[in-house]
């Protein structure tokens, strides 16, 4: 990097002193919201436009300063916070957060990429319309940080990842060129999908400046479940009914295991679970276009259909919108609780959902073997596959020795039995720094040669979030 005094008198002249950060307190940019990395920049910028986010990339090109973008900080696998070189510039997307257009008969939002994902939500439902990309940190995360990862979240099951809900982008290039590509189109066959390539790249490739999405009709009502079962075995039965009886209205369908409820019973006492502590419970959300006694009849008939052919004990249909955000409030509980229990060692793996029973089982089976007294807290999205299938040290056991000692191991395990399954070992948390060595080991030389052309192509200077992904 050439002298970094002069870079940051060119960024203040650019942006503003006031949001050029060097001084005072900025760990809210500087570490990951696991506190696992903490790093050190030469500066936090906090550019208010796509011209401004333009300027720092051509002033970091012209200084050889490298940048990594940041949404609202919420990642898990420290993708989006410098290193501990203190010469990174961390570009802040969060002043870029304005509404640019809704197009109701277009069905279609355009919105600023550090525009928080509740906020985002909040605006589609002010229109009279849904967008329903929805999990635990959308009071936090930001929509650019959701389509940088591809995040996923509890509605896959109905309406897809990010990804899926994208129907354009602005992007700022590596050389600080601003590609226009927000359009509204869904149907556009003009050469290479440069949507799908900037998303999901976390910010490898450029840096996602707004996003025009997808809108839908708000169902006319929404209905919530909690039913617990003995097995896995029968939460696929379950799960395949389910979609038999309900089609497309099926949103949600999450697993829990004892243990990862038991964490929330001992650290949230206050939180009220309506059903019995079971193997595994489901939790169900239907959403209906024809009213609510429609879809409570229809999601009776399913939940009694279950009970007769032995695949649920017992289940609790919430009756009201206050109950409903109970019985989520639960589920999303379960990463504070596990928090609290202590250092934990997270995997967010995808298996095929017919392999999943299976693969649980072998798993858990080895684990046992290997690490006796390891506590699983395994949860997450059944209904397309993805787990959090997470290992919390044994009873009594210093969980820092513990996770420094064997993680290396039991992510090998873990990932072995992924692999084994036709799985994935990173399903949407990204790879970032956490995973990266291991992308480097388990996908394939093609694919991996294929990454690296596209990255030397769009950052020839590997100056856009270095070390990350490759």
């Amino acid at each position: 990097m050439n002298n970094p005094d002069t870079l940051l008198a060119d960024l203040r002249l650019a942006l503003g002193t006031a949001h050029v950060l060097t001084d005072g307190d900025l760990s809210a940019y500087l570490q990951d919201w696991r506190k696992r990395w903490l790093g050190r920049a030469l500066a936090v910028v906090r550019p208010g436009s796509t011209a401004e986010v333009a300027q720092v990339l051509q002033l970091a090109g012209r200084h050889g300063a490298s940048v990594v973008p940041q949404g609202g900080n919420t990642g898990l696998v420290g993708g989006g916070v410098p290193d501990d070189s203190g010469t990174q510039i961390l570009l802040s997307l969060q002043r870029l957060n304005r509404v640019r257009a809704v197009d109701t008969a277009n069905l279609t939002l355009t919105v600023e990429a550090g525009m928080v994902l509740q906020a985002v939500q909040a605006v589609a439902e002010q229109a009279g319309y849904l967008f329903p990309l929805s999990l635990a940190a959308e009071g936090s995360c930001t929509i650019g940080g959701n389509l940088a990862t591809n995040a996923g979240g509890t509605a896959v099951l109905r309406y897809g990842n990010s990804r899926e809900l994208c129907l354009g982008l602005e992007v700022v290039t590596a050389s600080g060129e601003v590609w226009d590509g927000l359009s509204g189109l869904r149907k556009d066959n003009t050469g290479y999908d440069l949507r799908d390539l900037f998303i999901g790249s976390e910010g490898t490739l450029g840096v996602i400046t707004a996003a025009t999405l997808k809108l839908f009709p708000q169902p006319a009502a929404s209905l919530t479940a909690l039913a617990a079962t003995g097995t896995l075995e029968q939460c696929v039965a379950l799960l395949g009914l389910a979609q038999s009886q309900l089609g497309a209205g099926l949103t949600g369908f999450e697993v829990m295991n004892d243990f990862s409820l038991g964490l929330v019973r001992k650290h949230f006492p206050q939180l009220g679970q309506p059903l019995p502590a079971a193997p595994w419970t489901v939790l169900l959300e239907f959403a209906d276009a024809d009213g609510v006694d429609s879809a409570r009849g229809r999601f009776e008939r399913l939940l009694e259909a279950a009970l007769d052919q032995g695949l649920i004990d017992d289940a609790a249909v919430a009756e009201s919108l206050a109950q409903s955000a109970t019985m989520w409030h639960l589920r999303e509980s379960i990463p504070l609780a596990q928090g609290l229990e202590g250092l934990n060692i997270k995997h967010d793996i995808s298996v095929p959902v017919s392999a999943i029973p299976a693969f649980c089982a072998r798993t858990e089976a080895a684990l046992a073997a290997a690490f006796p007294g390891a506590r699983l807290v395994n949860f997450g999205h059944l209904g397309d596959g993805n787990l959090h299938y997470n290992v919390q040290c044994p009873v009594g056991t210093d969980a820092a020795a513990f996770l420094a000692e064997h993680e290396h191991a039991i992510n090998t395990l873990v990932f072995d039995q992924v692999a084994a399954s036709a799985g994935s070992f990173s399903a949407e948390h990204g790879i970032g720094a956490l995973k990266r060595d291991e992308l480097a080991q388990r996908k394939s030389p093609v694919a991996l040669g294929l990454m690296r052309a596209i990255k030397a192509a769009l950052d020839p200077e590997g100056r856009l979030n270095p070390g990350r992904v490759l």
